[in-house]
């Protein structure tokens, strides 16, 4: 029941996420074949091209998907672009394989007397090989598409949109109506591009090669064309309307895009909908990029022109300072070295510090008498910890935290999102890093431990913005003055409760408060 109210609630979102994922896996593809089979017809005539070809092929699948995406942000930036190519690359193998095979495998008799008759090598390419290895070429795209709606999930990542932007955003939540509102889209869009392409593959077939009546196989090839043909309709007035929709944009428009955690995503849509609500500026929503360095890479590239970033982050992540507690000075050097080395201005930072803590449940906390982070050092070479894969691998995170403290962990398993959470209550881990806003503190009721020798630097939000989009729109500085003293340390954490917990959208969340504070 309450995955069909969720369904019924958002449904609008699923089937915006739902056409996105269509339209991008219908191009990787459109692409991939374009691509792969005019090379599985060319390695097919030079042979001595096969091995290295194919061999590239295969290095490129056996690429993790994650690290392939990854290779791509440096190289083509965010968004669609990176998304498509990745998808393309993983399609080809198939495709490349299919064609080679397909051509390679046809009775050299058959092209003798093709030869034998009159016809040109391109006619018989084009009148008797690609026909005759028609049916297997398909069953390589067919492959291939099934596929591509699968991976096309990770797109999420990048900022591309998909399906498995409900995916990750239910995971990083613990949120599995969310989840599964993403996923059985995903497996019956992947259906769906099976059977398609099933009726497509049995059509190029040949009838004298299939089994059964011959007057019954003509019966069904007409119903598989109507099916065809009602399929490639609805998917051009998808592609047409939804292409359509999208020309008539204002052109004052800026790109905010946020990192990919629930504080993020709610700040992106408090400054996309406080700068639409009061100036004529049109805002394209790139949120839940993935973490600093992507969102910091996105904007230095243009990819997006404004982002919330923390000031302890920059301060001891981008700019390499060692981590120090004084809020001003933190906040002084990461405004005027942005400026100077990155041509990028830190407009007035916001009143919450959302800074990094440690947390346990309150029934270890009780055992153990913790109160700080000191007190850990009495039992550390007994506890499992479980942080996020930024934590555990910036300064200003778990190899500086053990330094500063002077003690070591029984073992740290790396886990992103809320699934260290779970981890921690189902007693699999003992401790994690948390943000002090995060909504899932409250939700799972942990205790957080004091840093007592002041480790970890000041996390006060700060609106990061190109200095050629601030020049073009001045007005954005101002409007986001007004968010900075009501978005307090109760404020945000309060927030975050109402996505992680009661299960409301950021952007539900975001637009309410706005409201509730008379800012829009």
């Amino acid at each position: 029941m309450k995955f069909l109210n969720y369904i019924s609630g958002n449904y609008p979102q699923i089937l915006s996420l739902l056409v996105d994922h269509l339209k991008l896996t219908a191009v990787s593809v459109g692409l991939a074949i374009l691509i792969g089979v005019p090379l599985g017809i060319l390695i097919s005539y030079a042979a001595k091209s096969s091995k290295p070809v194919l061999s590239v092929a295969n290095i490129i699948q056996a690429i993790p998907s994650m690290a392939l995406l990854g290779a791509m942000i440096p190289l083509l930036g965010i968004g669609i672009v990176p998304a498509i190519v990745a998808v393309v690359l993983y399609s080809l193998l198939p495709i490349i394989k299919n064609t080679y095979t397909g051509i390679e495998n046809i009775n050299p008799q058959t092209l003798e007397a093709a030869k034998g008759i009159g016809l040109t090598p391109f006619q018989v390419l084009t009148k008797v090989q690609i026909p005759l290895a028609l049916p297997v070429i398909m069953a390589g795209v067919r492959i291939a598409s099934v596929t591509a709606v699968g991976l096309m999930t990770m797109a999420a990542f990048i900022g591309a949109g998909g399906l498995g932007y409900l995916v990750f955003s239910g995971i990083r939540t613990v949120n599995n109506n969310q989840i599964l509102a993403g996923a059985i889209p995903a497996c019956v869009l992947a259906l769906m591009v099976d059977f398609i392409l099933g009726l497509v593959e049995k059509l190029v077939t040949p009838i004298s090669l299939q089994k059964g009546d011959n007057s019954l196989k003509k019966k069904r090839r007409k119903a598989q064309k109507i099916t065809l043909a009602g399929a490639a309709g609805l998917l051009a007035v998808v592609f047409v309307l939804t292409s359509v929709g999208g020309t008539a944009q204002n052109t004052r428009t800026v790109s905010i895009g946020s990192k990919d955690f629930t504080e993020q995503e709610i700040l992106g849509n408090l400054v996309a909908d406080l700068i639409e609500d009061r100036t004529d500026i049109s805002v394209n929503r790139r949120l839940s990029l993935g973490g600093s360095q992507v969102c910091f890479g996105a904007i230095q590239t243009g990819d997006i022109d404004l982002y919330i970033d923390y000031t302890g982050t920059v301060y001891s992540d981008v700019l390499k300072h060692t981590p120090i507690s004084d809020v001003e000075l933190v906040y002084q050097t990461a405004k005027a070295e942005l400026k100077d080395q990155f041509d990028l201005e830190v407009l007035k930072q916001m009143s919450f510090n959302n800074t990094y803590t440690l947390a346990v449940t309150q029934e270890m906390a009780a055992e153990n008498n913790l109160e700080k982070m000191s007190d850990l050092s009495r039992i550390a070479d007994t506890l499992v910890s479980g942080t996020t894969f930024e934590f555990s691998n910036r300064e200003d995170g778990l190899p500086g935290l053990l330094k500063t403290y002077g003690f070591q962990m029984k073992e740290n398993i790396t886990l992103d999102g809320s699934p260290r959470y779970t981890a921690l209550k189902n007693g699999e881990i003992n401790i994690v890093d948390a943000f002090a806003t995060d909504g899932l503190l409250k939700k799972f009721g942990l205790k957080t431990l004091e840093d007592d020798k002041g480790f970890f630097p000041p996390y006060y939000a700060i609106p990061v913005v190109r200095a050629d989009t601030l020049e073009e729109y001045p007005e954005i500085a101002v409007v986001l003055e007004e968010l900075a003293p009501v978005l307090t340390d109760d404020v945000m954490a309060e927030l975050n409760y109402r996505v992680d917990e009661l299960q409301q959208s950021p952007a539900d969340v975001a637009r309410e408060f706005l409201k509730e504070s008379g800012l829009i």
